[in-house]
């Protein structure tokens, strides 16, 4: 198409717990692709993808996909397999960055500063007999512990065990979700996401969003999506010093987990030690509504439909080869 539009192709909805999001992060692409002049067609994923994509061939697919099969890597090496150009990281980074587990050890590996965690799949528990380990990994982190799913996002099957008496449930909630669970130090203190975008290929750090819930002690799934359960502050109020800290290990995170596109770091800020730690990296965040990105783009100056051209842009310019290309 003329003039740098494109037939963009917007995969959304899909089969993973995060549907209503994708959703809803979806139909908002769809608006912003359209009034930017590009001809779009959506995409609602299922069993006909490849047919769907076969027929409509597009330019570019935008992945507004959440969770299983679209942020883990899955829906981006079909695309890769059938040479379509797609927004957001590629399959490496998405299966890093998806699983927690992976993506904490890569972080410890690395240097970048996360909570101390253990993680055990259901063998673990069911073979090995890691429930007689409880005690000790309780006394090495300390509660409250955060429980949660290796990799499901959007804040689901979280659970605090404030006790040893709350670990069995918060564990069989976690293990509804996956087959591997996450047992993390709690971090008390500010709830900080640094959304980034690239800009030549290299990212860019967005004013820093703080996620302040109204009436719960944690920022969890429905606080994060229902409008009114949270305030959001953008930019935050933090020193200086403090907020270009939290912009450098997001863009450390990133880089070493390979993530492109766009992104959005979670950090916490330790009310007792001022310390930054990075709890996980998402790398297709949510574009709807209540959505972090979205929010900090506009503080920057950057409008919904103009992030989603830049969004569109630089998939085009940065077009991966297929995955087996000599």
């Amino acid at each position: 198409m003329p003039n740098g539009l494109a037939s963009v192709a917007v995969l959304k909805g899909g089969n993973s717990l995060e549907r209503q999001v994708s959703l809803k992060s979806g139909a908002r692409v769809e608006e912003a692709l359209r009034r930017l002049g590009h001809q779009t067609v959506a995409i609602d994923v299922g069993q006909d993808l490849v047919r769907r994509l076969t027929e409509v061939a597009p330019d570019v697919a935008f992945v507004a996909l959440h969770g299983r099969d679209g942020e883990d890597g899955t829906v981006q090496e079909l695309l890769e397999a059938m040479g379509i150009p797609y927004t957001g990281s590629g399959v490496s980074a998405c299966i890093r960055s998806s699983d927690k587990v992976l993506a904490k050890h890569a972080m410890r590996d690395h240097g970048i500063p996360t909570p101390d965690f253990f993680a055990f799949n259901e063998t673990a528990f069911r073979s090995l007999g890691a429930g007689r380990a409880l005690p000790q990994i309780e006394q090495r982190l300390r509660f409250p512990i955060v429980v949660k799913p290796a990799s499901q996002g959007s804040a689901l099957g979280i659970k605090f065990a404030q006790t040893p008496e709350d670990v069995p449930g918060a564990l069989l909630a976690a293990f509804s979700y996956d087959r591997k669970v996450l047992l993390e130090r709690y971090v008390g203190g500010r709830d900080l996401a640094v959304s980034l975008i690239d800009e030549a290929g290299e990212p860019r750090a967005l004013p820093i969003v703080e996620a302040v819930p109204m009436h719960e002690d944690f920022y969890d799934f429905e606080s994060r999506y229902e409008i009114g359960r949270t305030r959001f502050v953008c930019p935050a109020e933090l020193d200086p010093e403090v907020s270009s800290r939290a912009e450098e290990i997001a863009i450390e995170s990133v880089r070493m987990l390979g993530c492109s596109g766009f992104a959005r770091v979670d950090v916490m800020l330790d009310q007792s030690d001022g310390q930054l730690y990075v709890l996980e990296v998402n790398p297709i965040p949510g574009l709807t509504e209540t959505s972090l990105l979205p929010q900090a783009a506009e503080a920057a100056g950057i409008g919904f439909d103009e992030l989603i051209g830049r969004i569109v842009a630089e998939a085009i310019a940065s077009a991966r080869a297929p995955a087996n290309s000599v």
